[in-house]
């Protein structure tokens, strides 16, 4: 049996952001950015009108999701190892103020992270139309021929 998925990859589904990731445990990188490309898969059933979703709903809110996000500062808020905290309109962020950052509820700014969370805003902005999907998909290239990849499936999607 056959299955249908759309998937959206657009010049303006782009953003560039700071944020700086843990790893090995015990390092922390410098503080950098990226000009990051996102792209969304959704599949699912076809509704009463022959598409898995609406193209034109798709790209306004992944379009949306990504504006959020586009020339701020990225720092993650479940974090164990960096400490993030707000005073009025500035962020303590470990070793230094920032301004025009936003607040994730993730625990580290890496590709992968930033895919689910997008994925997650997605499914939400989406609503009831996201409901039917069997499927959904969403990369962040953090640069040329660099991904990562959410994919989140679901085995009882709702007609």
């Amino acid at each position: 049996m056959g299955s249908f998925r759309i998937r959206v990859e657009k010049d303006h589904t782009v953003f560039s952001a700071g944020h700086f990731i843990t790893y090995d445990g015990h390092l922390c990188e410098p503080l950098h950015g990226h000009n990051y490309r996102v792209a969304a898969s959704v599949e699912g059933p076809l509704d009463e009108n022959f598409y898995v979703l609406d193209f034109t709903r798709i790209k306004r809110q992944l379009r949306t999701i990504v504006d959020r996000l586009d020339h701020r500062m990225l720092l993650p808020t479940r974090s164990n190892r960096i400490v993030v905290e707000a005073r009025g309109d500035q962020v303590l962020a470990a070793y230094k103020e920032k301004r025009d950052v936003v607040l994730l509820p993730i625990p580290n700014t890496t590709a992968e992270m930033l895919a689910q969370w997008i994925a997650l805003q997605l499914e939400d902005a989406l609503g009831e139309q996201a409901r039917r999907a069997t499927a959904i998909e969403v990369e962040v290239e953090e640069a040329f021929g660099q991904r990562a990849v959410y994919r989140e499936e679901r085995s009882g999607a709702h007609e």
